[in-house]
């Protein structure tokens, strides 16, 4: 491991994802994992919480087919701060959103004993302008439960996810 990636190094740990390209969201209630590229598509990873090969050994090969792209796992246990922005399409002219909706979650895809842990889930009415919210939560982390930021709406018709960031800082928890 190399040393700008030591999870015993000292002060917080940071992983800032961020992706633009637009992803489509089926209506209803099943949420959908948000997508994230690699490597030098992403704002910030110095401590390998989102690689294409996975500390299980899984290796993503496209980051836009695949919800594993949009898992964070964290370099060390600790109080994690979790951070998100959101920002969808316009709601389409009839039969439009009443509802969007996020959360954040830990193991979303079932990797790990005790899958689909959510927390933070939010349900908002949309806003008269664009659809842009920002969001925040406190939660322990640990290196083998993975996180996720996952959405839904529902709209009459799927809708474009325009943007989106995920974050995640840890801090030394007693």
């Amino acid at each position: 491991m190399s040393g700008t990636s030591d999870p015993t190094a000292p002060g917080v740990q940071v992983c800032s994802l961020k992706v633009d390209t637009p992803q489509l969201i089926a209506p209803g209630t099943t949420y959908k994992v948000v997508r994230f590229p690699f490597g030098a598509a992403e704002p910030t990873d110095r401590f390998e919480m989102h690689q294409a090969v996975q500390p299980d050994g899984y290796v993503v090969s496209n980051w836009a087919t695949d919800d594993r792209s949009g898992l964070i796992w964290p370099s060390k246990a600790g109080w994690g701060q979790l951070h998100a922005m959101i920002q969808w399409e316009a709601a389409s002219a009839s039969n439009g959103y009443t509802e969007l909706r996020d959360q954040f979650v830990r193991d979303p895809l079932g990797l790990t004993p005790t899958p689909n842990d959510t927390t933070a889930t939010e349900h908002r009415p949309p806003s008269p302008g664009g659809q842009f919210f920002v969001k925040s939560h406190g939660i322990f982390v640990d290196p083998g439960m993975p996180l996720a930021l996952r959405v839904t709406h529902d709209d009459a018709t799927s809708r474009l996810l325009t943007l989106a960031e995920f974050k995640l800082v840890i801090h030394h928890a007693a």
